[in-house]
């Protein structure tokens, strides 16, 4: 014999799975990490009392506006992320939610995650010393860079780093220098042959950039929608997809002669 429930015990006995499914997603940890705009850095500058690019092998000049590297911020990979956090995130427009897995190698411990970006960082100054010399047509034999950048992980510098290089060889080839006097900022890795490739972020990291006073981003091209969905007032962006187009960009933008690629 089967007994019927009345409306409001069926919608009781119905709430409880679905009250007990809320507050397992509240209080267990969930597969994500939150960021927010990082630290820039001038890498034609000191960090921490040392010249971020050292060159010995040839020439260097004095330079003047600085290209600002820019990060993101986030909860370490051990960090644990609840429901209340992520709704916090996601209704601000200074912090982004991101799978834990886009940011952080999945099965990895912390220490070696850390390895990991320090090793990527170390590859990406290579490939930036390389793509430099090789647009400036110089042998590596001959010219030695040295890169240094204290609690910065990762290969999303590689841009700003050859640019450094180049401005404090050549400048802008005339005499002048890269940055125009401006504060430039920007992100995106780069290969031996100066290729810029696309990296994470960019949202926030124009954010950093503007805090810090940059007034033109540099953004890999493919990335020109997320740059543009948080642009602070102030900011330009400059896509580019190579060192070469990055150089005349800037030439373009300081000189006044030639089109300034926008997103």
């Amino acid at each position: 014999m089967l007994s019927r429930l009345t409306r409001p015990r069926a919608l009781a006995v119905c709430a409880l799975p679905v009250a007990a499914l809320l507050a397992t997603a509240a209080f267990s940890p969930l597969p994500f990490s939150l960021a927010q705009p990082g630290l820039t850095a001038n890498v034609l500058g000191d960090n921490r009392g040392e010249p971020v690019i050292t060159i010995s092998g040839a020439p260097t000049r004095d330079t003047s506006g600085q290209l600002r590297m820019t990060t993101i911020e986030a909860t370490s990979p051990d960090t644990a992320v609840r429901l209340g956090d992520v709704v916090d995130a996601w209704f601000s427009t200074d912090q982004a939610v991101m799978p834990r897995d886009s940011v952080y190698p999945g099965g990895r411990s912390t220490r070696e995650i850390e390895q990991f970006n320090t090793q990527q960082m170390k590859e990406s100054q290579n490939d930036a010393t390389e793509a430099a010399l090789n647009y400036l047509d110089l042998d590596g034999k001959d010219v030695k860079v040295t890169l240094k950048l204290a609690d910065v992980g990762g290969p999303s510098a590689g841009l700003l780093f050859s640019l450094g290089i180049v401005d404090k060889i050549d400048g802008d080839g005339g005499g002048g220098d890269l940055t125009g006097g401006r504060t430039i900022a920007g992100t995106g890795t780069i290969d031996p042959a100066g290729k810029v490739g696309a990296v994470g972020g960019v949202a926030l990291k124009t954010q950093a950039a503007r805090r810090d006073g940059a007034t033109v981003f540099l953004v890999p091209k493919d990335e020109c929608g997320d740059a543009k969905a948080e642009l602070p007032e102030g900011l330009r962006l400059v896509p580019v997809t190579t060192l070469k187009g990055a150089i005349g960009a800037l030439d373009a933008l300081t000189s006044g002669k030639g089109t300034v690629p926008a997103c």
